[in-house]
């Protein structure tokens, strides 16, 4: 088994699937060469429909070099309204040229700003925002330059690699390929992966811990300035009376969330000196001492950091607990890989679940609603059913009403939970925090085009929603993720 990149094994992706060398090279050497299309499921109501009927404006952006959240951001700000008002079904890379659908509550069409860089169509309206998931997936477009070896290597490698995942897919029509359905390398942050570790931190319920992580620890890999202002967050974290305005003078003002916890801190540290030197009162000195306001359980401290980290919109929040789930699922799949369990067929103990029938085949996805555990007597059934691409192999992303596995499988969800100190019970966390769980595929089929020229090598396939390009590419290039 092929050992992952360093970096990539600190977010849980411990081995390539495929043994053959890859073709190096790097992607986004351009935005256009990386293209991204949602493959859409709504059907709209008509853009003249009744507003009371349908809150919901949906409109169609072509964005070139914007990322999801910042372009959220962006005409939230151009219509003068909450950004909790924008709502989209897939979260997007910068460095990219994307189309993907947004929903503006409460927005007319005459009302659509124009925003550079990007293309918005009016598609119609609907009933309710949309949600993560309102799409079957993505069709992509990659051109990778810059490669390590010259185009007729380059073509056997991709051959080779292409073989070795044909494989790794199993099934009966030997016209796919399949790779760990690994969540990649930007789901964690692709400069400083670092959102599961707020996660974790705050599963655990150590907020402080949390705010930190994303405050301060600068990485090597982002500019001078940003580890600058991180490593003096840092320092006054240390101080027995944190000068938090100090820190948020630090920060540069395109850290805009970093700013926005660390403004709370340092509101909170004012607002606290302030009553001080007023004298208070008994009440309000024995309500702070105990953390008033707080959860149950929850001291002062902790009530303090997590009104920081709830600085950021609801979206992040929930972000921070499903990079977590995601890094658990992901040293769930390469200790799978580790112990040589197959991804594509189930063993007993596996839960599998059956495809949703509301997907097309091509984007096909499990049915969580429509699980079931294999027995020692149901796994040749199982097998033919995940043969024919009826059901799938899953592993947990853990939440308060998962069921582990038995078994092997079962064995190694509890022995990763245990390493991180984690339960499934610890994920009762309040308002944008909480999580029930759900479960993934631990593997994803797709057909692939490829083509090899003087300026690279091209990359045409589509996946279900959820899956990762970089993911699928990393068999194929086998380089720094950085590059990808």
């Amino acid at each position: 088994m092929r050992a992952a990149h360093p970096r990539e094994e600190r977010v849980g992706m411990a081995f390539y699937a495929s043994d053959a060398d890859g073709v190096g090279g790097r992607l986004r050497v351009r935005p256009e060469d990386f293209r991204v299309r949602e493959v859409e499921t709504l059907d709209p109501a008509p853009v003249g429909s009744d507003p009371g009927d349908y809150p919901h404006l949906l409109v169609r952006a072509t964005l070139h070099g914007w990322d999801t959240n910042d372009f959220a951001g962006r005409l939230s700000d151009a219509l003068g309204m909450s950004r909790e008002r924008v709502s989209w079904a897939g979260t997007k890379d910068k460095h990219a040229v994307t189309t993907q659908l947004f929903s503006l509550r409460g927005v007319s069409a005459d009302e659509v700003p124009a925003v550079r860089n990007a293309d918005i169509e009016v598609v119609g309206r609907l009933g309710r925002a949309l949600q993560f998931g309102d799409l079957a997936g993505n069709d992509f477009s990659i051109r990778v330059r810059d490669l390590a070896c010259d185009t007729a290597a380059a073509a056997d490698r991709i051959d080779a690699v292409t073989e070795s995942l044909a494989d790794l897919a199993g099934g009966t029509d030997g016209a796919h390929v399949g790779v760990p359905n690994y969540f990649g390398h930007q789901r964690f942050g692709s400069r400083r992966p670092v959102t599961h570790r707020v996660g974790l931190h705050v599963v655990r319920g150590e907020w402080r811990e949390a705010v930190l992580a994303y405050c301060g620890d600068p990485a090597d890999s982002e500019p001078a300035e940003t580890q600058e202002a991180r490593a003096v967050v840092d320092e006054v974290a240390t101080s027995d009376d944190p000068d938090w305005q100090r820190a948020l003078d630090t920060i540069p003002g395109y850290l805009r969330y970093e700013r926005s916890m660390l403004h709370r801190l340092a509101e909170g540290t004012e607002a606290e000196a302030s009553e001080a030197e007023a004298g208070g009162d008994a009440e309000d000195a024995e309500g702070a001492e105990d953390g008033e306001g707080a959860e149950d359980g929850e001291g002062a401290e902790d009530a303090r950091f997590r009104h920081a980290l709830e600085a950021v919109p609801s979206n992040l929040q929930r972000l921070f607990v499903n990079a977590a789930q995601s890094y658990v699922f992901n040293r769930i799949v390469s200790e799978r890989l580790r112990r040589g369990l197959p991804l594509s067929e189930p063993v007993a103990g596996d839960v599998v679940c059956f495809t949703d029938r509301d997907v097309d085949a091509p984007f096909a996805v499990p049915d969580t609603d429509r699980e079931q555990r294999v027995t020692e007597t149901r796994v040749d059934v199982m097998r033919r059913h995940c043969a024919r691409g009826r059901a799938f192999v899953t592993a947990p992303l853990v939440g308060t009403e998962t069921e582990l596995g038995v078994g092997e499988p079962g064995d190694i969800e509890r022995a990763v939970l245990k390493e991180l100190a984690l339960a499934p019970s610890d994920f009762a966390l309040p308002g944008a925090f909480d999580s029930t769980g759900t479960r993934r595929a631990v593997l994803v089929r797709t057909g692939v085009e490829t083509a090899v020229d003087d300026e690279g090598a091209a990359f045409d396939f589509a996946l279900p929603r959820g899956s990762y390009a970089t993911v699928f590419l990393r068999e194929f290039l086998k380089v720094d993720p950085l590059d990808l």
